[in-house]
């Protein structure tokens, strides 16, 4: 449907300044008021992931679909590519063939679909096969499109089908005619009955270029094949003109004369000329006819007759009112132009024996031939010259063009049949996927839903100890996927099998990052259940969890001191090397060195570790003075406040970030016009990625071939024996 339809059938609306809606315009500032305003409609809204979206639930929500303010739709445009939807279903909405999908197209097709259906909610069950019976036969274009069905389904073989579906849809263009013919107003080779007509067309095609049709084939239009004959009827009309022109002239020897006037004009008038000269000026005869030293210029080298240099000079000695002679006294290498010019043009036309052509007899032999130089002229500048004569006068001759024009007319009269069946091909696409495209466009139902995926979710990617949902399929990282403040692991995903690889979005919005790294391997289901290796590629890091932000201040204060304490091993290693190695040097020189006087002790140093230690003991002392102050109810109470101070502020930043977290720059990254806000919040988050956990039923057998036990013992001895002091400690005091 073209824009221009869909702005008759008022099906693109825009948006007034106050926000309400105007009839036929495609400029959302537009403030044009319809004549009868629609009455207005009570929706219903429901509020998920914190954001109310609108309800689509009847056949009234549907037609006062145009009603609702776009500002209140969840996305404004989609792309066409890259979606979990049929793509020719979106192809076909996308009256414009941008690519994207706006309002005004999900409009029109709403529109389009609810005027064909007698119950439009139907869509709703989003059922591969239409039933002929939901067709309505109120209108003249649901009687036509009905009709168009059910001869679809007899052409099928299906004469008493009561649905329809895609199955039988496909390949019924070529069904409607055996040869070839799908109404699509562009004939193919294949389609002529005959091999002298086939002919025909390949011609057309070659001169005029042709037309490549929808199924790939290369044709050409009623247009093209009218133009193709028109050019070769003019062609051949000027062709036609040859024999008398020929024949008033030398008859079959004109062409052949003709060119040998053409070989030597210029350099006979150019020796006439001379002449003329040499006559106004006797002096300049010997300059007219090259200096001696030009002459002798040519000396020097080796000569040929068709010498260029030789051919620069006069075709016959320059003499005040000289004829041209023509069978000695010659430049050599015009010898044989003359000689040809003078047996098929001198004799035949002033009679054998001549041996000289005066600048008359030269204008009159000249002039007999300026009818066919007319001629030559007026040849029409037609593509349809590289064919040649001979095989234009076969197509003038035959009925190649009436019989073309037959194919033609027998095509357009499938024309209105194809169109037809491109209706029902729509109806049943919009029947199947519709639905589920305005619960991805108008609201995200969708993706609220727990038992069916969004229509951008590719599938689910298994990857430490996870699963996640919402993975996207993507071209690749964006700057603007990042402001939706969501952990994000790019992913290239190759089918197992081999075949071409894709990249995809994953969010992960439970647990932890601490083993989510680039490079890390995982499966990728999607949504055929086909699996693929993925494998991470770079990564957007934000909060995942509350428990992650708790957690978080402990885990780097482990990492610390396993670094500090791994630095302190190496530098004790390197310490003890330099030692072992001193002590060695010492050893083997012992008997070289002299003793050494003891050294003296340093009391200031001696008196600051005193006043160091002295310090620790008072605030050891304090701070144990205080504990075993507290009762024993307070000291949960303390440890409990230590936690909150440790873990508090990164779990305030990670809950702000979290509140933060949306899928609506993620979608714009990847080419949606998102309108609302639409939040994953954390039990959303929750939902969308889950964590292993065991099955319900499950028997966990603690006993573990493997463990260490003996370091298992002294860890519980070791708890054992503080517990017991902290109690006794307690108590005593």
């Amino acid at each position: 449907m073209s824009t221009d339809e869909i702005a008759q059938a008022g099906a693109v609306r825009g948006v007034t300044r106050d926000g309400g809606l105007t009839a036929g315009s495609r400029n959302p500032n537009t403030l044009t008021v319809d004549t009868l305003p629609p009455a207005p409609h009570r929706w219903t809204f429901f509020r998920t992931g914190g954001l109310d979206q609108v309800a689509i639930e009847t056949a009234e929500d549907l037609r006062a679909l145009a009603q609702l303010d776009p500002k209140l739709w969840v996305a404004l445009s989609c792309p066409v590519k890259g979606l979990e939807l049929d793509e020719k279903t979106l192809a076909l909405i996308a009256a414009d063939a941008d690519g994207r999908i706006g309002v005004p197209e999900v409009l029109a097709a709403v529109k389009w679909t609810t005027e064909l259906l007698i119950d439009p909610v139907t869509i709703a069950q989003g059922a591969p096969a239409l039933a002929l019976a939901e067709i309505t036969a109120e209108t003249a274009n649901g009687r036509a499109i009905k009709l168009a069905a059910q001869q679809v389904l007899k052409r099928a073989g299906k004469p008493e089908a009561t649905a329809i579906s895609l199955a039988e849809i496909a390949g019924d263009a070529a069904r409607l005619d055996g040869t070839h013919l799908v109404g699509a107003g562009i004939l193919t080779p294949e389609a002529a009955p005959a091999a002298e007509i086939k002919a025909a067309l390949l011609d057309v095609v070659t001169c005029t270029g042709g037309k490549m049709r929808s199924a790939g084939a290369v044709g050409a239009t009623a247009a093209q094949i009218d133009a193709f004959f028109h050019d070769v009827t003019t062609y051949a009309a000027w062709t036609d003109q040859e024999a008398g022109v020929r024949d008033a002239i030398l008859g079959a020897d004109t062409e052949k004369a003709y060119t040998a006037v053409l070989a030597v004009q210029e350099k006979i008038a150019d020796f006439f000329l001379r002449c003329r000269l040499a006559e106004f000026d006797g002096r300049a005869t010997g300059a007219l006819n090259r200096s001696p030293e030009e002459y002798a210029a040519l000396s020097g080298k080796l000569l040929d007759a068709g010498s260029i240099d030789v051919a620069a000079f006069p075709i016959a000695r320059v003499e005040p009112r000289a004829a041209l002679p023509l069978t000695s006294g010659l430049n050599p290498a015009w010898a044989a132009a003359v000689a040809n010019l003078r047996a098929l043009v001198v004799e035949p036309i002033l009679g054998a024996g001549q041996e000289s052509l005066t600048e008359a007899e030269w204008s009159s032999l000249r002039g007999r031939f300026a009818a066919w130089g007319a001629w030559l002229g007026q040849e029409p500048a037609l593509a349809v010259k590289r064919l040649g004569r001979i095989r234009i006068h076969e197509l003038v001759t035959t009925d190649a063009k009436t019989a073309l024009a037959e194919l033609a007319a027998k095509d357009q009269a499938l024309e209105a049949a194809c169109q037809a069946a491109a209706d029902v091909e729509r109806l049943v696409r919009y029947h199947r996927d519709l639905w589920t495209l305005l619960h991805n466009f108008v609201n995200f139902a969708d993706f609220y839903s727990r038992d069916r995926y969004a229509a951008f979710q590719a599938g689910t990617l298994y990857l430490d100890s996870r699963s996640t949902e919402l993975c996207l399929r993507v071209s690749g990282p964006s700057p603007l996927a990042a402001m939706s403040r969501t952990y994000i692991a790019y992913c290239n995903c190759t089918p197992a099998g081999g075949g071409a690889a894709i990249t995809i979005a994953a969010c992960f919005t439970q647990g932890d990052s601490d083993y989510l790294f680039v490079g890390r391997n995982g499966l990728f289901y999607d949504r055929k259940g086909a699996l693929w290796y993925a494998i991470v590629t770079s990564i957007v890091d934000h909060p995942i969890s509350l428990r992650q932000a708790f957690w978080s201040p402990y885990k780097k204060l482990v990492r610390f001191v396993e670094e500090q304490v791994a630095k302190r091993a190496s530098s004790a290693e390197a310490e003890a090397g330099t030692r072992i190695a001193a002590t060695a040097e010492s050893v083997a020189t012992i008997d070289q060195r002299k003793p050494e006087p003891p050294k003296k002790i340093d009391v200031g140093a001696v008196a600051a570790l005193g006043v160091a230690i002295t310090g620790a003991i008072s605030a050891l002392t304090l701070i144990l003075g205080y504990a075993f102050g507290l009762k024993f109810w307070q000291y949960p109470l303390v440890a409990v406040g230590l936690m909150l101070a440790v873990s508090g502020p990164s779990v305030v930043i990670a809950w702000l970030k979290l509140r933060q977290r949306t899928l609506g720059p993620i979608l714009e990254a990847n080419g949606w016009a998102v309108n609302g806000r639409v939040k994953i919040n954390i039990p959303f988050g929750a939902a969308l990625t889950e964590v292993a956990a065991l099955p319900p039923g499950a028997h966990r057998k603690l006993e573990d071939p493997y463990e260490d036990k003996a370091g298992a013992r002294r860890r519980r001895r070791l708890v054992f024996l503080v517990s017991v002091a902290l109690l006794l400690g307690t108590a005593l005091w």
